[in-house]
């Protein structure tokens, strides 16, 4: 199995489910032998804590890890939920894309791999200057995209590996989520599309599928192998 060291993790937009798919994803690393660490790359809407991060370590079994009292985590988080452009304004502050740059570094250097999470989705600003999927692209980070088949995600899902794209981008895979009240033709049609277009952007057909989660907690076993091979 060949790893990259760092993957950036990102969605078609807000509440597509990329959190919980990094959750998802750290676990089966775990489970299968590898040191694997996350790292929310700006957080919003918190103070003090990253929810995202909370998240993801809940779905891993509840341990805090040394990075999360480091701050190395979440190096940069605001009290607004909005974009991280906005939400640092709104403090009167400004998003240091440097310091997550070294905050993600550092975990590198200690973890076999680093799932980077972002907010939203790729062209979320984080400065003036500079969109998530710019710094992502900038340092060599392959991307996961998560996304649904719900009505409407085809357009998101194409124009995301369209930036992917334009900017050299190398595309591990897709994370499919299931989403509430999806009708079954368009989900087939939308995977079908995505399938193609992966094909077509010179990525890999690579799409594995979460189902819906329970309620209770307990989390099936899913195989994202395939991502990253």
């Amino acid at each position: 199995m060949s790893i990259s060291k760092v993957y950036f993790v990102s969605g078609i937009d807000t509440g597509v489910g990329k959190t919980v798919a990094t959750g998802l994803m750290a676990r089966w690393l775990a489970a299968t032998g590898h040191d694997v660490t996350t790292v929310k790359l700006v957080q919003t809407g918190n103070t003090g804590f990253s929810e995202d991060i909370a998240e993801h370590r809940r779905i891993c079994g509840g341990i805090q890890l040394p990075e999360d009292s480091e701050g190395l985590s979440a190096p940069q988080i605001f009290s607004f939920p909005a974009s991280p452009l906005l939400a640092a304004s709104l403090e009167g502050r400004h998003v240091d894309v440097d310091a997550i740059r070294q905050a993600v570094d550092r975990c590198a250097e200690r973890r076999e791999i680093v799932l980077a999470e972002g907010a939203g989705g790729l062209a979320v600003p984080l400065t003036e200057d500079v969109l998530t999927v710019d710094l992502a692209a900038s340092c060599g980070w392959p991307l996961i995209l998560v996304t649904c088949g719900r009505l409407g995600s085809i357009n998101h899902t194409l124009l995301s590996l369209e930036a992917a794209k334009a900017r050299g981008m190398r595309v591990a895979g897709v994370v499919w989520n299931w989403c509430e009240g999806r009708d079954p033709a368009i989900n087939a049609d939308a995977q079908a599309t995505t399938r193609r277009y992966l094909a077509r952007f010179g990525f890999p057909s690579c799409i594995v599928e979460v189902p819906r989660l329970d309620p209770s907690g307990s989390y099936p076993s899913i195989d994202f192998s395939e991502i990253f091979a």
